[in-house]
């Protein structure tokens, strides 16, 4: 027999809720991935780069090209400069890459500071590692402020002697929220009255809409220097499925980010990284990215106005909220299943987003919906919600 080392964790919400809408056929807008391809230009560069040789194990922590052009777009956006040769890694996706900075920086009986509700692999994370997660809730919305909020008090206060590790997500899976130059602010006074080590997963940083600037830890040369800045393709260039991310932190870090890196993958497929790296000297296709995603999300905001449901605003992330209060008093997690059996649309309970999903603290009557599909597909959903 095994002794679990994650014995209250099964199977997770996206793979329930999914295998769910495919039993009743329903529409899927609860796991966050597009429902259409990524540019053609972009798959024609990989069956190249393939053409060319690039078939066999790549450099460790990524090919010399693609670390490049990271560094050159985080330069370029965000002002700080990281040594692509020391100072940035590409993994398996951003999941790695939080695997592998979490068992880098935590030892058994460290703490860790999770803002909840808070995306799934960060607690099972930092139970691998042998810590003990410490969550902070965001406030949540109310009628006078439709937005999730961060209480950086609270945060401050929840930092001990024994945290080793703050973990931030913004622009925030599943609420879209996302920070300001206040909030930096108010981050930078805590690192430096604690010295704590940060971990910013930043994979939908260039999806921030009404024309604001993602605010980025890279941003301030002291987060930088406290910090692993992790990010994605997969939401950038509609490519889920590849699994590339990179880290980009200090020389120091990470070179123990790339200790556990190469026993976790080794390194991650040859063609795709030469593709991206070919691919990123066009910056458009990220630059244009908040506009593409921000005519979505009015539609589905337009479209749910005309239901019973309320659409909170979405700041960030191809993610809306929206207030189900109107239509029923079920729990998060029942109200999605019912939504999926009975009206044949797939929506993501906030509530599996905190560590306690099934306490009263951490039901809101809000519904996750992902606005990251075709138009048609938007069009079909609204048509089903209106008839909840």
């Amino acid at each position: 027999m095994i002794r679990s080392k994650l014995p209250d964790v099964g199977t997770t919400i996206f793979t329930v809720m999914s295998r769910l809408a495919i039993e009743h056929q329903a529409i899927n807008l609860g796991q966050g991935f597009p429902d259409f391809d990524p540019d053609p230009r972009l798959c024609q560069l990989v069956s190249d780069a393939m053409a060319a040789g690039h078939n066999q194990y790549p450099y460790m922590p990524g090919v010399a090209p693609l670390r490049q052009a990271i560094a050159q777009k985080v330069q370029a956006l965000y002002g700080h400069t990281y040594d692509p040769e020391t100072e940035i890694t590409i993994t398996s996706g951003a999941t790695e890459a939080l695997m592998a900075t979490v068992l880098a920086a935590v030892n058994s009986g460290d703490e860790v500071v999770v803002i909840e509700p808070c995306y799934d692999s960060y607690l099972p994370a930092i139970r691998l590692a042998g810590g003990t997660a410490v969550p902070v809730p965001l406030r949540a919305p109310t009628a006078e402020d439709p937005y999730y909020r961060i209480d950086w008090q609270r945060v401050r206060d929840a930092i001990t002697s024994r945290t080793r590790l703050l973990m931030l997500n913004f622009p925030h899976n599943p609420t879209g929220t996302v920070l300001d130059s206040s909030d930096l602010d108010a981050l930078e006074s805590i690192v430096r009255e604690t010295g704590v080590l940060l971990l910013s997963d930043e994979v939908y940083e260039h999806i921030v809409f009404d024309g604001k600037p993602h605010a980025s830890l890279a941003t301030r040369p002291l987060l930088a220097e406290h910090t692993f800045v992790i990010s994605s393709f997969g939401k950038t260039y509609h490519t889920t499925g590849w699994k590339i991310g990179y880290c980009c932190a200090p020389r120091q870090l990470s070179a123990e980010l790339r200790k556990v890196h190469q026993f976790m993958v080794f390194t991650v497929p040859s063609p795709m990284q030469f593709a991206l790296a070919e691919f990123m000297q066009d910056p458009k296709p990220y630059t244009e990215l908040p506009a593409f995603y921000q005519a979505k999300r009015d539609r589905l905001a337009a479209g749910l106005a005309n239901t019973r449901f309320k659409p909170l605003p979405s700041p960030g992330t191809f993610f809306m909220l929206a207030d189900y209060s109107a239509i029923s008093k079920q729990s998060e997690a029942d109200f999605a299943r019912d939504l999926t059996v009975r009206h044949g649309v797939t929506v993501i309970p906030i509530s599996a987003f905190y560590q306690h999903p099934d306490a009263e603290a951490s039901n809101h009557r809000l519904a996750r919906f992902c606005f990251a599909k075709k138009d048609a597909t938007l069009d079909a959903a609204i048509e089903r919600l209106a008839d909840v």
